[in-house]
């Protein structure tokens, strides 16, 4: 058996003319390619833009094959090549000038009336009320209480998740050589039954972060993590923590993270 390597895209057409065109110069150099996981693969490449990056890890099941993404979305934060600079990508993983990142996994732990369940997201777990609604819940922080929320919700983030949805609501940018949790609430409400940080809530990498919704809320929250909402009823505990569990990033051999955060953001 050959060289194999997976290539997973979305339907758009520009990413479909993409991989038609790597699909040629992988067989070109001696690679048999796949179009579904194959745990026999060496490589698997995304061809999209963020969204289709994450998609290809959940749809794979976090798979220990390293990943690298071909951007033909729009900001392209985790896709780290071009589609111009295909034959470039596959003369320097030839001649194995690139890097590997590993990036340790959330893991949100639902305990509801009925049992547990585990879910891993490499970005963020979002905890929100459904409907748009405003939801109260309880934060602790390694068995601490660390405040009653009142607000639309709470963003629970990876470093890797940083520059995601926990950015967008004016939590900080965090260097993903630097394995933490963040929490960033949005939409905070301060009353008297309810006071709340404005602003996220940096903690070590081995933090325990349980949120749970009050007693009226347990059939009106919705789980969100990276992007795909999760229904439970009678949620009673979300634990969140970092997971033993990694993923393995190809990059460019020229990767620095800040230069990419100025390169998307500024």
């Amino acid at each position: 058996m050959g060289r194999i390597v997976t290539i997973n895209s979305n339907k758009v057409q520009r990413s479909l003319d993409t991989r038609k065109l790597l699909h040629k110069k992988l067989i070109e150099v001696g690679f048999d390619v796949d179009y579904e996981y194959n745990p026999e693969a060496e490589l698997i490449i995304s061809i999209g833009g963020d969204g289709c990056f994450l998609q290809t890890i959940r749809d794979y099941n976090l798979p220990n094959v390293p990943l690298v993404g071909i951007n033909t979305g729009h900001l392209g934060f985790f896709p780290d090549i071009s589609p111009k600079d295909i034959d470039i990508f596959i003369q320097s993983y030839l001649e194995g000038d690139y890097i590997t990142q590993e990036l340790p996994l959330l893991q949100a732990k639902v305990t509801t009336s009925d049992g547990c369940c585990n879910i891993f997201g490499i970005n963020e777990a979002v905890v929100k009320g459904d409907k748009s609604r405003t939801i109260h819940l309880k934060l602790d922080i390694n068995n601490k209480r660390v405040q009653n929320f009142s607000g639309d919700g709470l963003i629970i983030s990876t470093s890797a998740g940083s520059t995601a949805y926990n950015y967008a609501v004016g939590g900080s940018i965090v260097d993903t050589s630097l394995n933490v949790i963040q929490v960033a609430p949005i939409s905070p409400i301060n009353t008297n039954a309810y006071r709340c940080f404005t602003s996220s809530i940096i903690c070590s990498h081995d933090s325990i972060v349980n949120v749970s919704p009050e007693c009226e809320f347990e059939n009106s929250t919705l789980v969100v993590v990276d992007g795909l909402e999760y229904n439970f009823k009678e949620i009673d505990n979300i634990s969140l923590s970092i997971s033993d569990r990694k993923i393995k990033l190809l990059r460019t051999s020229n990767y620095e993270f800040w230069s990419r955060v100025c390169e998307k953001f500024l």
